[in-house]
C-alpha cells in the first residue's frame, strides 16, 4: 500500500490502525476503482474505533477526518474552503474517506467542504476548519538593534483586512506596519527597545507570547563582557586563548572569534584546535580546586541545569560572506568534573574521578570520544553557510547532546546537573566531508535557557 507522502508518519499509523480501529473501512478493495454518480455524505467523525460515536462540524488545520455517507468513491477532488486537499485512494471506500484537512490557512472563507466528482459535478457540505492562535518559535535575532530587519518564525500568523495581525515588544510598543507577513514568517524592522521580555503576537484567532526572551538576560554563561561576581569576565579557561575581540560587527561589546580568516579547514574538518576550539574547563590550581567562585567556577554554579531536558544552549554567530563555514562541524560538549577539569586537583565534597586538563572527548582516547554532543553544521544543507553578515540566534536544545565524535548516535549523554560543569565548543572532524575554508565564526552570549 503505498502512502501519500503528505500523510507522513500519521498515513503510516492509519495504515496499522485501519483493519481493526476504523469501523467503515473493513471493506477496502485491493484497488481503487472512480465511480460515477453523486456522493452522499451523512456525517463526518474522528477516524479511530474508540472515537466513532463523535461526530463532528468542525476541526483544526492538519487534522485527520473520516466523512461517512455512499458513494465516496465518485469524488475525484476536494477543497476546504479554497484549499485543496491530498486524497489518498488507500484510505477512500464506497462509505467511508479518510482526509488530512489541509495545513494552509484559507484565503476565503466558506465553511464548506467542495467535492468535485470524476463527471465534474460539485457538492458541498458544511465544515467549519479552525486555525490555532498563532505559534512564536524563534526570532532571526534575539538582540537585534533599532533598524535591523528581523524575522519571526511560527506558524499561524494571519493579518485579516478586518483585524489585523499585530506585534507588541516588551516595552509594550506595538507594531503594526511590517515588511512581509506569511503564515509562517513575520519580517519587520525592529524600533528602539531596551527592555527585556517577551514578544506576543496577536491575530483574529487569538494571540501569544513567545518563550525566549528578546535581549535575554536569563541563563548567561559567556557574554564576554560582564563580570559575573564584580571581578570576573567568564571567558578562555584551558589551553588554548581564543581571540576576544570587538569591533564595528560587534554585537555588544566583546565577541569569541573562531578562525582568524586565515586558519585552512580541511574538507574533513582537520584538527586544529590553536584556531578553532573555545575552552572553558571549570576549576582552578588550587588545591582543591575551586569551583564556586572566580573565572574557573562551575557553569553548573552559574544555571540551575536541573530540568536541562527542557532546556536550550543558545548563541548569537556571526559569519562573514567573505569567510564561509563548509566544513567541519562545530563540536558542543558539555564536561562533568570526570571528563575535564583545569588541574585534576581533588574537589571538596567530590569524591568520583576528577580529569585534568584534556581534549580526550574529541580525540577519541581513553574511549571517551563516545560521550555525547551537539552537532552544529549547517554549512551541509547548501554546501556553504554564512550569516550575511549579521547576526543570528542558533538554538540547540540540551536534548541533542546525544552524537559521538563521529557523528554517530551514543547512549553515554548527559544525565544530571553534575555534567554540564565545563564547555568546549571545537569545530572538527564530524563524519562529513565539506570543502577546503577559510571560516570567521563569531559568537557572543552563550547561555542555556528553558525551552517554556
Amino acid at each position: 500500500m503505498k502512502l501519500n507522502k503528505l500523510f507522513g508518519w500519521l498515513g503510516l499509523f492509519l495504515m496499522m490502525v485501519s483493519a481493526t480501529a476504523l469501523t467503515s473501512c473493513e471493506d477496502q478493495p485491493d484497488k481503487f476503482e472512480l465511480t460515477s454518480g453523486t456522493p452522499t455524505v451523512n456525517y463526518i467523525r474522528m477516524p479511530y474505533l474508540s472515537q466513532s460515536d463523535s461526530l463532528i462540524t468542525e476541526a483544526s488545520l492538519k487534522s485527520i477526518i473520516c466523512l461517512v455517507g455512499n458513494n465516496l468513491t465518485s469524488i475525484k477532488e476536494m477543497y476546504f474552503n479554497d484549499q485543496k486537499a491530498q486524497l489518498n485512494t488507500s484510505y477512500i471506500t464506497d462509505h467511508a474517506l479518510i482526509v488530512q484537512v489541509p495545513e494552509k490557512i484559507p484565503a476565503k472563507v466558506d465553511d464548506k467542504i467542495f467535492m468535485i466528482t470524476k463527471d465534474k459535478d460539485t457538492l458541498t457540505y458544511d465544515f467549519h476548519v479552525s486555525v490555532p492562535e498563532p505559534v512564536i518559535n524563534s526570532m532571526s535575532c534575539e538582540y537585534a538593534k533599532a533598524g535591523e530587519e528581523v524575522t519571526l518564525y511560527g506558524n499561524y500568523f494571519v493579518d485579516d483586512p478586518n483585524v489585523p495581525l499585530t506585534l507588541t515588544l516588551p516595552d509594550g510598543q506595538k507594531i503594526t506596519k511590517f515588511n512581509s507577513i506569511a503564515q509562517s514568517t513575520i519580517t519587520f524592522t525592529m524600533p528602539e527597545c531596551n527592555t527585556e521580555g517577551a514578544l506576543t503576537v496577536e491575530t483574529i484567532y487569538g494571540k501569544s507570547s513567545s518563550a525566549f526572551h528578546y535581549n535575554e538576560s536569563r541563563g548567561i554563561l559567556f557574554d564576554f563582557d560582564t563580570p559575573w561576581d564584580g571581578t570576573n569576565v567568564l571567558g578562555n579557561h584551558g589551553w588554548h586563548p581564543r581571540d576576544i575581540l570587538s569591533d564595528d560587527t560587534s554585537l555588544s561589546g566583546n565577541f569569541v572569534q573562531l578562525g582568524n580568516g586565515t586558519a585552512v579547514m580541511s574538507e574533513d574538518g582537520g584538527w586544529d584546535d590553536s584556531n578553532f576550539s573555545f575552552e572553558y574547563w571549570c576549576g582552578s590550581w588550587d588545591t582543591p580546586q575551586n569551583m564556586t567562585s572566580g573565572d574557573g567556577v562551575a557553569l553548573n554554579q552559574l544555571v540551575d541545569f536541573k530540568n536541562y531536558k527542557n532546556m536550550s544552549l543558545k548563541f548569537e554567530m556571526y559569519i562573514p560572506s567573505s569567510n564561509p563555514w563548509s566544513a567541519g562541524a562545530m563540536q558542543i560538549a558539555f564536561e562533568g568534573y570526570d571528563k575535564v577539569t583545569l588541574s585534576g586537583n581533588p574537589i571538596d565534597g567530590y569524591t568520583g574521578t576528577v580529569a585534568g586538563a584534556n581534549a580526550k572527548i574529541f580525540n577519541g582516547e581513553d574511549g571517551m570520544g563516545s560521550w555525547g554532543r551537539a552537532m552544529y553544521r549547517p554549512w551541509t544543507t547548501t554546501g556553504s553557510y554564512d550569516t550575511g553578515n549579521k547576526w543570528v540566534t542558533v538554538t540547540i536544545p540540551l536534548t541533542s547532546f546525544t552524537l559521538d565524535n563521529k557523528g554517530a548516535t551514543t547512549d553515554k549523554i548527559p544525565s544530571s546537573a553534575a555534567d554540564f560543569a565545563s564547555l568546549t565548543m571545537f569545530v572538527t572532524g564530524g563524519g562529513v566531508n565539506g570543502t577546503e575554508c577559510k571560516p570567521i565564526i563569531k559568537i557572543d552570549n552563550i547561555r542555556v535557557v528553558p525551552n517554556k
